[in-house]
């Protein structure tokens, strides 16, 4: 049986049968492609597209991209035709459609000056601007991991910012939002409306959208090395993550 509560024993493979009717939600980084060592790495293959198509189709539409990348890189990679809900639920854009989200805060901006002039004289960290957000990556840096943290939560609580830890990354945004508050959303509206929703990712900004989706009936699938989490089962890799949404596609 999945686990409804946190839970970091090794979790059981999902079964193809969940996919039957779901709401698919899907997270990008660590679940649709790898992480790359810096975000504009990623290559978004056309099977991938392909594959999506299909399964969408076979959902009658029932599929959305929930990423904490914004709506506009989502689009640059490949997806303008998908439901999109980016910066971590606090955008969100129909396919082709225009992107509804709040205007970027010239906290925002104040904070993506500090992360500047921190990374300045470190090579190897990474400031990330998005629509109304911005990231600092220490993949390429990991000795100044802490001190980023530190800058991170100091400057968060300097300017009313959301701080959005992930992986070998520390985000800064606005609040009153999340991925799970992007499933509650998106549940409430056509063309998710009436499925059973089901929540794929990998990261810890996966987990509210893990508990939104138990919430409503449905289920968190896991990607990679287990962990405390609110997902009930799991995938190794995006290999296996391909190849089991392929079997929705081909049962």
């Amino acid at each position: 049986m999945p686990h409804s509560a946190l839970s970091a024993h090794p979790l059981p493979s999902p079964p193809s049968a969940l996919l039957d009717g779901a709401s698919l939600f899907l997270d990008f980084d660590g679940t649709l492609a790898p992480i790359a060592d810096t975000p504009d790495g990623v290559v978004v293959d056309k099977d991938l597209l392909h594959l999506l198509d299909q399964l969408r189709d076979r959902l009658d539409g029932r599929l959305a991209i929930v990423s904490g990348r914004s709506v506009a890189t989502l689009r640059d990679l490949g997806f303008s035709a998908f439901l999109l809900a980016g910066t971590h639920g606090l955008e969100f854009a129909q396919p082709d459609a225009p992107v509804d989200a709040p205007p970027r805060p010239a906290a925002v901006d104040a904070a993506e000056a500090a992360f500047h002039a921190f990374a300045d004289d470190k090579p190897g960290l990474l400031i990330e601007r998005k629509s109304i957000s911005v990231g600092l990556h220490f993949r390429g840096a990991p000795q100044w991991g802490a001190q980023a943290g530190d800058l991170a939560t100091d400057l968060a609580e300097r300017h009313g910012l959301q701080l959005q830890p992930g992986k070998m990354l520390f985000e800064l945004r606005p609040g009153g939002a999340d991925k799970g508050s992007a499933v509650h959303v998106l549940m409430s509206r056509a063309p998710m409306q009436g499925g059973k929703p089901l929540f794929i990712g990998d990261d810890v900004t996966d987990e509210e959208g893990f508990a939104a989706a138990v919430a409503l009936g449905g289920h968190g699938i896991l990607v990679g090395t287990p962990r405390e989490t609110q997902a009930g089962f799991s995938l190794e890799q995006v290999a296996a993550v391909r190849h089991y949404l392929a079997q929705g596609v081909s049962a």
